[in-house]
């Protein structure tokens, strides 16, 4: 099964603020083996093992989780301590609130705030006055490790509502990589940075331990960043049958569709609500694999016929249309 990728757009505006605050990151795109050349594409992809290996290099370069993107500094091991003051609450509601708790006495973190209604709360960061290139890493950021966090607590789902980002919506390329990220279309420009969480993902219980939190921590964010809100929505199902079947026959609608027990239409309209469709989740899961695959050293040949293109030539063409780079500049560097 492929990891899902992540766009090189995450990596490279971390490296730009930093640049900004005068902290190199050179050393971390080495250690990732993460070329100037996908970095510079807007549309180009890369691993969660590279990100993870980025990351991990730039906290120990600038000895913050936050790589000096908060308000103040942001020792390294802040995060375990942490979690270790709320692993024990009896449910992802007291869990929250812990946290929010402890983030008020950590103010070198941005500030959490809880606003709990009738069906749905929302989960706040809280913005600077002026939202800027440095705001949106940190919003980017700590909105996707607050989702994923929440769901390893409860070993599953935490389902949400709505994403609102205080900045403009980028591409759509890019947006729809948003989308993927949360599993629910994100609403920019809303003027908040929030998580909205359905109410009944509150009252799931913790079923982690701190062992358990220890062995999830080893390797962050690596775990974070390839889990996709514990594989439970309709495409991610979908995701895993378009994998499953791409060494030989490709899935039809109508195959997916009885996999599922629901029908062809049922199924595209549910992932309509997903924000992303069929053809959406086959190219994904390609590219996904063709990026893999590349990394391991997989010639363009082999993987050509590996994925189901005609000819080598197609699979250029369609690697150069998902990421706006050629095949050669994924390889790994020796």
């Amino acid at each position: 099964m492929s990891r899902p990728t992540i766009p090189s757009d995450f990596v490279s505006r971390a490296v730009r603020t930093g640049a900004d605050a005068g902290v190199d990151l050179q050393p971390a795109l080495d250690a990732a083996r993460i070329s100037r050349a996908v970095l510079a594409h807007p549309h180009a992809r890369l691993t969660p093992a590279q990100v993870s290996r980025f990351t991990q290099v730039a906290w120990q370069i600038t000895d913050d989780e936050l790589f000096g993107l908060a308000p103040g500094p942001v020792p390294r091991g802040m995060f375990r301590v942490m979690c270790l003051t709320l692993i024990h609450c009896p449910d992802l509601s007291h869990a929250l609130s812990r946290m929010v708790e402890v983030n008020r006495v950590v103010r070198s973190l941005p500030q959490l705030s809880l606003t709990p209604g009738d069906t749905t709360t929302h989960l706040d960061v809280a913005l600077p006055a002026v939202v800027d290139e440095k705001t949106r890493v940190t919003v980017d950021f700590l909105l996707m490790l607050l989702h994923r966090f929440a769901a390893w607590l409860v070993g599953g789902r935490v389902r949400l509502e709505s994403v609102m980002l205080p900045y403009a919506e980028p591409d759509p390329v890019l947006a729809r990589s948003y989308d993927s990220m949360f599993g629910v279309p994100v609403t920019f420009g809303a003027g908040r940075a929030a998580l909205e969480i359905h109410n009944s993902a509150l009252t799931s219980p913790l079923v982690q331990s701190e062992e358990a939190l220890d062995e999830y921590l080893r390797d962050s964010p690596n775990l974070i960043l390839s889990e996709r809100d514990y594989e439970s929505t309709v495409s991610s199902q979908v995701r895993r049958i378009f994998e499953s079947g791409i060494n030989g026959r490709t899935a039809t609608a109508e195959d997916i569709a009885g996999m599922l027990t629901v029908s062809t239409p049922h199924l595209r309209r549910l992932l309509r609500q997903e924000g992303t469709s069929l053809g959406q989740l086959r190219e994904e899961v390609l590219r996904d694999l063709a990026i893999a695959g590349l990394r391991r050293g997989e010639s363009v040949d082999d993987l050509s016929a590996r994925l189901g293109f005609s000819e080598p030539s197609a699979f250029r063409r369609a690697f150069k249309r998902w990421t706006g780079n050629t095949p050669s500049s994924y390889r790994t560097p020796r």
